[in-house]
């Protein structure tokens, strides 16, 4: 991005403060060269997919799908996925689950092969996808208030290799988010699994590590 860098992106956030999902969207897209957008099919992914397609319809999704979702957020992928008729690329571990199961198990947070299985099964096939689509700008769905990291963030901030992160639902709260979905008429989705986070106020791993 040549026109917001780490130096002054602290003023763009306060100009960006009080603006819409949709303006934020807007405004970025204006400068991006190579957008991509990130989920997870959490409970409001909707959110970030549809106000992100209603900017740009071609812009990619990349969903680093672990294998071990339920069955509703594997449904709920491929609504939104119809609705909205995403560009949706699925990046899954090199290693299918019957193997993780029985090499490394799903090791609980203390347990030395945690970081092996975050490694294998999220990051490894989320640096893939980067490598891929080499963006320079990344839309996601971080909010503030959800973990101690994404509390040090805000609307623009930079991933560790410089890719300038936008999170335009960053100040929403529930309730708020909530609103935005329902206004739209977007479907949420509770029934969602992520075994690397473990839990609801620890980070996932990817935005920890970009």
């Amino acid at each position: 991005m040549k026109n917001i860098t780490p130096q002054n992106v602290h003023l763009f956030n306060e100009s960006l403060r009080h603006e819409t999902p949709q303006d934020i969207i807007s405004f970025v897209l204006e400068l991006a060269q190579k957008p991509i957008v990130t989920t997870s099919f959490g409970a409001y992914s909707a959110a970030i997919l549809f106000a992100c397609v209603e900017m740009k319809k071609d812009i990619p999704v990349i969903w680093c799908d672990t294998g071990y979702n339920t069955k509703a957020t594997y449904l709920h992928a491929q609504q939104l996925s119809e609705e909205l008729n995403l560009q949706l690329e699925i990046f899954t571990p090199r290693y299918t689950t019957a193997f993780l199961d029985h090499t490394l198990g799903r090791p609980e947070l203390g347990n030395p092969n945690h970081e092996k299985f975050s490694e294998k099964v999220k990051l490894e096939p989320f640096q893939r996808a980067f490598k891929k689509y080499q963006p320079d700008v990344w839309f996601t769905n971080l909010r503030k208030g959800k973990t101690a990291h994404r509390d040090k963030l805000d609307i623009l901030s930079f991933s560790n290799d410089g890719i300038l992160k936008v999170s335009p639902f960053y100040y929403y709260s529930d309730a708020e988010i909530i609103t935005y979905l329902e206004l739209h008429q977007l479907p949420t989705e509770f029934d969602y699994f992520d075994p690397i986070k473990a839990l609801e106020n620890r980070e996932c791993g990817i935005h920890l590590n970009n």
